[in-house]
């Protein structure tokens, strides 16, 4: 039979379903590692997982949290100025795709395109591909509205996706974030999740959520 550790055997926990404020400070109360632990929501979405089904968006939380990205810019000549002054570490045409094509490096977080520039990023597809660097109008990276884009990504905009098994996974926040805070970026979460519900998605959308710390046990909120 498999033995939990002392300190697992001791969080408090709750098997019936939770209003959200309460499940929020039982998540807090067993976050008692040594360290700042990561509030997560465990979402079980009703999708057609046959027809290959995925719920993604993007959602830019309340309260901020996490480390501040390098974000690369790849924009026309006149709107290299405006790119950095929205956030850009970085900011070019294909001079900066040729930078990365020398190098054989991509030094940065996240990049973000102008669509007449994706021809030139496709010379460096195999350098930015597999470190899932490559600008994509799926998650909101490649898009006219490139200076926009570039603002709200540096205003901490956070991309999610299900995974094959039609579970969202995705973190809200810090455990010492008030219950307030935590409470908002949930809030926030949900409310994108319904946003950009697939129109051919049926029925009840949400199946269960369940919210835990990194160390934590779970706690179902629905």
């Amino acid at each position: 039979m498999k033995k939990h550790s002392k300190r697992y055997q001791n969080v408090k926990i709750d098997g019936a379903s939770q209003d959200l404020e309460s499940a929020l400070a039982l998540v807090k109360t067993n976050a008692n590692a040594k360290f700042n632990e990561t509030i997560e929501a465990h979402i079980n979405l009703n999708l057609d997982k046959k027809t290959g089904q995925v719920l993604r968006g993007n959602v830019i939380f309340p309260k901020k949290f996490g480390k501040t990205l390098s974000i690369w810019a790849f924009v026309s000549s006149e709107k290299i100025d405006k790119a950095k002054a929205a956030g850009a570490a970085k900011a070019g045409g294909e001079e900066l795709v040729k930078e990365i094509e020398s190098s054989g490096k991509a030094n940065f977080d996240l990049a973000v395109a102008e669509p007449s520039l994706m021809r030139a990023l496709a010379k460096v597809a195999k350098i930015l591909g597999p470190k899932g660097l490559m600008p994509s109008p799926k998650n909101g990276t490649v898009s006219d509205k490139s200076i926009e884009a570039i603002k709200e990504f540096s205003a901490g905009k956070v991309s999610f996706k299900s995974d094959e098994a039609g579970i969202l996974h995705q973190t809200i926040g810090k455990a010492d974030f008030s219950l307030e805070e935590l409470s908002a970026n949930f809030k926030a979460l949900m409310s994108e999740i319904e946003r950009v519900r697939p129109e051919s998605q049926k029925g009840v959308l949400k199946r269960s959520v369940y919210l835990t710390s990194t160390m934590g046990r779970s706690v179902k909120v629905l």
